[in-house]
């Protein structure tokens, strides 16, 4: 069960689809003053070096950030999410790729929350190597206090397990990301697990959940499953980069499903998406699916 390394896929397309969409719903909360919470169920390492051993052998970020690093014309989500990794690259290379708790950090306030889980023995060490250096560097740099144990939290412990006992925060604002690696394949249903669980404590909530699209029974089932999980508005994304060569077996296509998303998000990536479709195509193939819907309405749909 601790095969998986996230490093392999970092900066892939895939995660170019899910830190959009993060921002989004991050720059959505912080238009309130109030506090919120960020819970990351599969917190992974952190930030990954895209020139290391992993991430170098896939290759993956080749498909991903690395197509659209110079890219001109971007949309203003596109720019945002690059603007933020390139301050992960001060020396203007493409070296380190930060993960969804390091890029949440970025944005979020200083009363904000950040609540990581990891299970993976390495991820987790690497984890918090990488949370005192950020807690070093704002030392040294006179910003923000107490990075470690009160504004951030992690646990060696399965997210799905320790979700329950963090809803309802107590600001009642919160956006908990749930992206496992879904090499098990009881990792699908724990998800829907998950968000039936977590509605109940927390209805209000938002909650993403990331997933791949692939020729499995229990990939393909997922989306439909999570519609009849949502008990309020939800917002189902997905982008492809085209079709797999005859070799290949990795990934070519992956979601976001959003439950309680914000109001604005659907229009911003009905704008986004065309472009960012064309900027990572490896051919004609390649499209986004955008469809909302709730509990009580029926799914309204768009694919390019």
């Amino acid at each position: 069960m601790f095969s998986y390394r996230h490093a392999f896929h970092a900066g892939n397309h895939a995660d170019v689809l899910k830190h959009i969409v993060l921002m989004q719903l991050l720059a959505y909360l912080n238009q309130k003053e109030t506090a919120y919470t960020v819970v990351d169920t599969h917190a992974g390492a952190g930030v990954y070096q895209l020139d290391g051993e992993y991430a170098a052998k896939s290759g993956e970020s080749a498909e991903g950030i690395a197509r659209i690093w110079d890219s001109k014309g971007m949309p203003a989500p596109v720019a945002e999410y690059v603007k933020e990794i390139k301050a992960m690259n001060p020396a203007g290379n493409l070296r380190h790729y930060p993960g969804s708790p390091f890029i949440a950090e970025r944005l979020m306030r200083e009363q904000d929350r950040l609540r990581l889980f990891e299970l993976h023995p390495t991820e987790i060490k690497i984890l918090d190597e990488n949370i005192r250096k950020l807690e070093a560097h704002a030392a040294a740099n006179g910003q923000r206090s107490n990075v470690r144990g009160k504004r951030i939290l992690l646990a060696r412990a399965d997210g799905f397990a320790g979700l329950k006992a963090l809803l309802p925060p107590p600001s009642r604002r919160a956006l908990v990301l749930i992206d496992p690696p879904y090499e098990d394949k009881d990792d699908y249903r724990k998800v829907r697990v998950a968000l039936e669980d977590a509605q109940k404590r927390f209805a209000t909530g938002t909650y993403a959940v990331w997933y791949p699209v692939l020729p499995r029974l229990e990939s393909e089932q997922l989306p439909d499953r999570l519609k009849r999980v949502a008990q309020s508005d939800w917002l189902n994304v997905s982008l492809s980069i085209g079709l797999p060569s005859s070799e290949e077996r990795g990934l070519h296509t992956s979601g976001m499903f959003i439950i309680n998303p914000p109001w604005t998000l659907e229009a911003t990536l009905k704008q986004t998406l065309p472009w960012l479709t064309q900027a990572l195509a490896r051919d004609s193939t390649a499209h986004f699916t955008v469809q909302t819907g709730s509990a009580a309405k029926p799914v309204k749909a768009r694919e390019e």
